[in-house]
């Protein structure tokens, strides 16, 4: 049986930003890209990073980013390193950082971590929590790929095996992992597919921006 080719983050000594490459058309790869958070002004996107050098990166983007604006994009967890676009083709941006990176250390600390932590996106939206027989309204305050916070006044047990819903994505099964105050957090128990996440997470932006408009 075929084996689909395999699409994984390339990372770069080199100190110059990537420049843009061709993709032959139809071209398939199974994505096993790193996520990254990208803030650009106010607004926060999720994006995949298709390569990264210590002078820049190229990421697939979910929107359309103009060449000359400023970003940031963070690497690890709370260290978001300013940039600016320098170019943009199809769904691909090229990134040109401030100041070179380590790129030893990024890898270094991929390599450490048994499942890296993935981006999460501040969202303000109700979630309903199925666990068993009870279905608790909830608040969603934050959700990535692998999981998603909520607030609740309903006690929800740790370890719980509840079904997830938030309005315009399938149910996802998880597990509740913590819980501090009203606050918990859930794991899902297969990460959601990206775009799916991005599309949602942009029609939550559209709703909110109508709603300020109105």
């Amino acid at each position: 049986m075929d084996e689909e080719p395999v699409e994984t983050t390339v990372y770069s000594l080199a100190d110059g930003a990537p420049e843009p490459c061709a993709r032959r058309k139809g071209e398939r790869h199974l994505s096993l890209l790193r996520v990254g958070s990208l803030m650009i002004g106010d607004r926060r996107e999720l994006c995949l990073i298709r390569n990264i050098s210590a002078g820049g990166m190229m990421i697939r983007a979910y929107s359309n980013i103009e060449p000359g604006i400023r970003v940031t994009i963070e690497l690890k967890q709370g260290e978001p390193v300013p940039a600016e676009v320098k170019w943009a083709k199809d769904d691909n941006v090229g990134l040109e950082f401030d100041q070179a990176i380590d790129v030893i250390s990024l890898i270094s600390t991929s390599m450490e971590e048994l499942r890296p932590r993935m981006p999460r996106v501040e969202v303000s939206c109700t979630a309903w929590v199925r666990d068993g027989a009870i279905v608790h309204r909830t608040r969603a305050v934050d959700v990535s790929q692998g999981g998603v916070k909520i607030t609740s006044s309903k006690d929800v047990p740790i370890g719980a095996e509840v079904i997830v819903t938030l309005t315009g994505l399938s149910p996802a099964p998880g597990l509740v992992r913590w819980k501090e105050g009203e606050s918990y957090g859930i794991t899902f128990n297969r990460p959601l597919p990206l775009p799916t996440l991005v599309g949602w997470l942009q029609e939550q932006q559209d709703r909110e921006r109508a709603r300020a408009a109105g």
